[in-house]
């Protein structure tokens, strides 16, 4: 492999990465029922409004499921991979693989996001306890309709919160479970972006 080679495959992963993650958000923000007045969701949808507009008109949402947005994600992680392939020199699996290793990663990366959104509320919440930061308040939009339940399942435990710890739990079986379910694909490790 030359050095254009692994500039191109570095390029197309990062580019790419980024905006799977910005139409991801999208997904979680309608999702979450998040505030879509903070800054931080106007710059997702700003940046995202190109290809979701066209294509809610084919696919609509239904209440907090973004569809259009989801889709996107996958039809951007195909698009990776493929250019990975490429990039590579191999040759391209049939179509029904590149759809379900796509679905497999972009979920994949919908669980990591919801562990860097729950980290970082874990980490506020040392550090900066009521902050009113728009990036943080989006945050604890985006993980408190995961975290209310598991609150309500635990009893009162004197002001501690352990509810992020059955989370973090079900996050790793979820992941244990994707990574098992990719591996059965034959998906490459090196294949998802983002993940």
């Amino acid at each position: 492999m030359n050095a254009f080679n692994e500039i191109a495959i570095y390029l197309v992963q990062t580019l790419l990465g980024i905006y799977l993650l910005i139409m991801l958000m999208r997904f979680v923000l309608q999702l979450s029922l998040a505030d879509f007045y903070n800054p931080v969701c106007q710059f997702l949808v700003r940046a995202t409004n190109p290809l979701v507009v066209p294509v809610r008109r084919i696919i609509p949402a239904r209440g907090r499921l973004d569809f259009a947005s989801f889709v996107l994600a996958i039809v951007i992680q195909v698009l990776g991979i493929i250019a990975m392939l490429l990039l590579n020199g191999v040759g391209l699996p049939p179509v029904s693989l590149l759809l379900a290793w796509s679905a497999v990663s972009v979920v994949g990366l919908l669980v990591k996001i919801y562990f860097f959104a729950l980290l970082g509320m874990i980490i506020l919440s040392w550090i900066a306890p009521g902050t009113s930061n728009p990036a943080a308040y989006l945050m604890f939009q985006i993980t408190e309709p995961v975290m209310a339940p598991f609150r309500r399942m635990l009893p009162s435990m004197g002001g501690m919160d352990f509810s992020p710890i059955l989370v973090f739990i079900i996050i790793n079986i979820v992941q244990i479970a994707l990574r098992n379910f990719a591996a059965g694909l034959g998906l490459h490790p090196a294949l998802v972006m983002g993940i």
